[in-house]
């Protein structure tokens, strides 16, 4: 009976040091999970942004909206829905071909993503992490 206690004791002390060791790539693994949702999340934002100027770019209206106009509503649509960690502001970039229908008015939108902890580490490595978005649309 008294070696029966002994073993137990070894054993709880065994699954101490196991989860030790396991508990560093447990931890690896929820935070890259996190991390990559974020990077998801804000390269989506940045999709919806292009689209949302450039289709307000593209409507019909007796005034068209300028390059400068187009830009601010990507912008503002980016204000409050980006998750950013010190990360750097978003550019963005419009042609619009002077707003002639049929010609192709393009938004461009680049964002600097940082990530909380495994971003930059990651981007030590390869270098800065940058997200871009493209929309393409004709003129009405």
């Amino acid at each position: 009976m008294k070696r029966q206690g002994r073993n137990q004791g070894r054993q709880a002390g065994g699954a101490a040091v196991e989860f030790a060791l396991v508990l560093p790539l447990l931890l690896f693994i929820i935070f890259s999970t996190i991390e990559f949702s974020l990077a998801l999340y804000d390269k989506a934002v940045i999709t919806n942004a292009a689209r949302e100027a450039a289709r307000a770019g593209v409507v019909v209206r007796t005034n068209r909206l300028t390059e400068d106009q187009i830009e601010a509503v990507a912008t503002s649509y980016m204000t409050n829905r980006l998750i950013s960690f010190g990360s750097g502001t978003p550019t963005v970039n419009a042609s619009n071909s002077a707003g002639v229908p049929g010609a192709n008015l393009t938004v461009t939108v680049e964002y600097p993503y940082n990530g909380l902890a495994l971003g930059p580490l990651l981007s030590a490595l390869t270098g800065p992490i940058t997200l871009s978005s493209t929309a393409t649309m004709i003129n009405e």
